[in-house]
């Protein structure tokens, strides 16, 4: 090995050390909140209208207004900065009040009072804490210049809103539409393996209530989770430069998370009908068609768990097409039974015939 090569390994390794902490999201963003704050610090005596000595409220709007997405930088600087122009408005009007001879007691109560309800108003959003505060910062530290100190801390705070956005939306803008898309597919396997247990339990004769109902209630956990996860995708890519590359990522996001939701609604109906079925039948209709009930929710699972354009997608869909028919052959035979075992029978052959037609697009 060379000596330029030995030079370069530590390169090389710190190069790939910085390039996987810029793929984590929290990582990314305290560095970018840090470097907005120190920006906002050391230009906000440069700010005109604004007294330099009030220059540490730019790295606070810095820091008030740096969120994950640049879509929620927005909304929130503007939030906080309407929160703080209403609660100076309040303030000052305090002051006002106390140098006409309302005592100061009263003076802040009713400032504070009226603040909080202000803020209250569905369009103050996350500025909402910011109406109180900024009228009692004016009322306690303005002292004999309030209109100075109230145009400084508003301007210089709107300062450090607009470093923060603009480094959100400069520096590397987040957009979490391929990591969306990576928990749909985790979800995608938690469905399949619920679908795959429910095959095994038919197989076996024996459906373990307890053990089903702690996996749908972690199946029901983690569509909240990825759900959750899809609308911040959604969130991440407005106002985002780098949105138009993936734009189509985002269509099939809305797309799966939709086919995932109803999927998973109609395998909690499916488990749901063959317990009812296990503790109904009395070895009628179960034991009849178990052999065509079980391959016909495997080859379901098979299907379910089939990525999105794989090429074996359309010859899964097939066999899962054919397996389903059989079901509905045998489910059809005249054989003994109550009329309700019959019945669940045929709701489970309408989950399954949905469950298909939900995947039938993704093939």
């Amino acid at each position: 090995m060379t000596d330029d090569s030995l030079r370069r390994r530590p390169l090389r390794r710190a190069a790939s050390f910085t390039a996987r902490l810029a793929e984590q999201p929290r990582v990314l963003l305290a560095a970018k909140t840090a470097l907005a704050a120190v920006l906002a610090w050391y230009l906000a005596p440069l700010i005109p209208f604004a007294q330099a000595e009030y220059s540490y409220y730019a790295p606070l709007g810095a820091l008030v207004t740096m969120h994950p997405t640049i879509a929620r930088s927005l909304r929130v600087g503007w939030q906080v900065l309407l929160g703080l122009a209403a609660g100076i408005a309040l303030g000052l009007a305090g002051i006002l009040a106390a140098r006409v001879g309302v005592p100061g007691g009263i003076v802040l109560a009713v400032v504070l009072g009226v603040a909080v309800l202000t803020g209250g108003l569905r369009v103050f959003g996350a500025g909402r804490d910011w109406v109180p505060l900024a009228g009692l910062f004016v009322l306690l530290t303005a002292g004999a210049r309030p209109q100075e100190f109230s145009v400084s801390y508003l301007v210089t705070m709107a300062f450090g809103v607009l470093v923060g956005v603009a480094v959100n939306f400069l520096l590397l803008p987040p957009l979490y539409l391929r990591r969306a898309s990576e928990r749909l597919s985790t979800l995608r396997e938690a469905v399949t393996r619920v679908l795959e247990d429910a095959a095994d339990a038919v197989a076996s004769g024996e459906i373990d209530r307890d053990s089903f109902s702690a996996a749908l209630t972690e199946l029901s956990d983690r569509i909240s989770a990825v759900s959750a996860d899809v609308s911040e995708a959604d969130e991440s890519s407005r106002a985002n430069p780098r949105r138009r590359r993936q734009a189509h990522v985002q269509e099939e996001n809305a797309h799966r998370l939709s086919a995932l939701e109803r999927t998973a609604f109609l395998t909690r109906d499916l488990v749901d009908l063959l317990e009812e079925l296990q503790s109904s039948d009395d070895g009628g209709v179960v034991s009849a068609v178990r052999d065509e009930l079980t391959e016909a929710i495997r080859r379901v699972a098979t299907l379910v768990a089939t990525p999105l354009g794989h090429p074996e997608g359309p010859a899964r869909l097939e066999e899962a097409s054919r397996a389903f028919e059989a079901y509905e052959r045998a489910l059809g035979t005249p054989r003994p039974g109550g009329r309700s075992d019959v019945a669940t029978g045929a709701a489970i052959e309408l989950c399954l015939r949905r469950i298909i037609d939900v995947s039938r697009a993704f093939v």
